[in-house]
């Protein structure tokens, strides 16, 4: 049985800038040899889409270096200029409208928009931007992303920008480090809720979390993130934090990246998928079964060899259907309650 499934994240689309191949179009719709994911393996594994994100990466070193060795000294990255983050999110926004032309998928604004692309086989995505960079504090750029699709924006990557501090890559420390939200950073967020926009808490600092959930009225939602009590990395939710994403009728997804899900937070892809398994487990605890998703990180991260690529993500629906979880209840983990958190949040 193939159980379908909606993805909270995947840095797909920077696999496809950085690629030598020009042909952006034809390595997602055709195929390749190397990532996660690409249309020919999302059907197989059936991933009827996903938050596709626009990661701007860091001006030394690319996704590769990021995905084997984020912890490498613990510190926040430098800084990215707008000038300087503008290029690759535009060259990412460009590649996704490309492959809406092109017909391989369908950028959605709705929950009924996913739904009717589910219905008549399309792929979907979600419009991304994973660290907010590329928007001046005028918000001229956000109306014309909005525009051509953005529905979802991580505030900050783990490094700090004109709108607030994303959490450093430390294992054994808590995500409390660093300020708050900007004053340009708060007039986001009422923007994104104004506009129905989603808020991604995932890399944002415990101060910067703390005021997207006094701002928001909106369900509180980190797509690719994980139990700090299993993995106590800062990239990881604590107990409170998981708490305010309960009571606001929120939703986590599970992050497959091997350094978020150890206790000793190596990136090695020998981790067993038991370890997913009990992260789920965790969740469900502490979350509630309306409140726990999937957020693979494919194409960002180091991820268990168990997985592999998208086609391994039968592999954990399995497992959880093995450990006794009913069928009813891993169907909302792989795509129900991304949809009924999408309608809540997007529209």
């Amino acid at each position: 049985m193939t159980i379908p499934f909606f993805d909270g994240h995947n840095d797909t689309l920077l696999r496809l800038l950085e690629h030598a191949n020009p042909d952006k179009v034809a390595l997602f719709v055709e195929g390749t040899q190397d990532g996660h994911v690409d249309l020919p393996r999302a059907q197989a594994a059936g991933m009827v889409g996903g938050f596709y994100a626009m990661f701007p990466p860091p001006l030394k070193g690319n996704l590769a270096s990021v995905a084997t060795n984020p912890m490498s000294n613990g510190e926040l990255p430098p800084e990215l200029s707008t000038a300087d983050a503008t290029p690759s999110t535009m060259g990412m926004a460009a590649i996704l409208l490309r492959l809406e032309q092109a017909g391989a998928l369908t950028i959605c604004r709705s929950a009924a928009d996913i739904r009717n692309a589910i219905a008549i086989e399309k792929h979907t995505a979600i419009f991304h931007i994973e660290g907010a960079e590329a928007i001046d504090t005028n918000f001229h750029a956000f109306d014309v992303l909005y525009a051509a699709g953005l529905r979802s924006i991580g505030i900050t990557w783990s490094r700090a920008n004109a709108f607030g501090t994303g959490v450093p890559f430390r294992h054994n420390a808590d995500p409390d480090i660093g300020p708050g939200l900007s004053d340009a950073g708060k007039e986001l967020v009422r923007l994104c809720d104004k506009h129905g926009v989603m808020v991604d808490l995932s890399h944002l600092n415990a101060a910067g979390f703390r005021d997207v959930a006094a701002i928001s009225t909106k369900p509180l939602v980190a797509t690719h993130s994980n139990v700090h009590a299993i993995s106590p990395g800062t990239r990881n939710l604590v107990d409170w934090q998981l708490a305010a994403i309960r009571d606001s009728g929120g939703v986590v997804g599970l992050n497959y990246a091997t350094g978020f899900l150890r206790e000793d937070g190596k990136f090695d892809a020998d981790t067993p998928i038991e370890l997913m398994v009990r992260h789920v487990d965790a969740l469900i605890e502490a979350l509630g079964e309306d409140g726990v998703a999937l957020g693979s990180d494919f194409d960002g991260a180091r991820i268990p060899n168990a997985i592999g690529d998208v086609r391994g993500t039968q592999n954990l629906l399995q497992a959880l259907l093995d450990k006794g979880y009913g069928e009813t209840l891993v169907k909302k983990i792989a795509l129900d309650n991304w949809l009924k958190l999408i309608e809540r949040t997007i529209g």
